[in-house]
């Protein structure tokens, strides 16, 4: 069993109530626009972490990381992505490849707005986790966690901080 800690959208921002739940995580997933490498830095000094760039992110983070990431966490296959979409308005970039070859969670950034949802044409599960950062339109800040256990997506749960 993963304990997972999915945020997105930091915009250069990360602080000790983020590093907090950073801490109880067995991964940390990032959905893109790090912003400064300072916040995945931090991320990597405690735990394992997952992350794509975002629109925002210079020449460095999109070095260091991809536009796409496709991996298997326990019996799970998963895409994290940036600027996806979700069910029924996907990227046009991606969405071929989405309904050709779904994974079981896939996971953007970029709106700034949680969303949890399944596909039913696809049968995946689409997570935004919102934003955690400072920078943006949001009233809350926002990250999920969850835990993969085998096969199964379980104990889903939204942290929310205030502006």
């Amino acid at each position: 069993m993963k304990k997972i800690l999915l945020l997105s959208d930091t915009h250069s921002y990360i602080d000790e109530k983020i590093l907090h739940y950073v801490k109880q995580a067995d991964e940390v997933w990032h959905a893109g626009d790090i912003g400064d490498l300072s916040v995945t830095d931090a991320i990597k000094k405690l735990k394992p972490l997952r992350a794509v760039y975002g629109n925002i992110d210079d020449a460095k983070a999109r070095m260091e990381f991809p536009l796409h990431n496709r991996f298997m966490c326990e019996k799970v296959d998963v895409w994290i992505t940036h600027i996806g979409g979700y069910p029924g308005k996907y990227n046009p970039a991606i969405r071929q490849e989405i309904y050709a070859n779904p994974p079981k969670i896939f996971i953007c950034g970029h709106s700034h707005i949680l969303k949890v949802m399944p596909d039913k044409t696809t049968g995946l599960l689409h997570m935004n986790p919102g934003a955690v950062g400072k920078h943006g339109f949001q009233k809350v800040r926002t990250m999920l966690r969850f835990e993969i256990d085998g096969e199964k997506i379980q104990s889903l749960e939204v942290i929310e901080f205030g502006k």
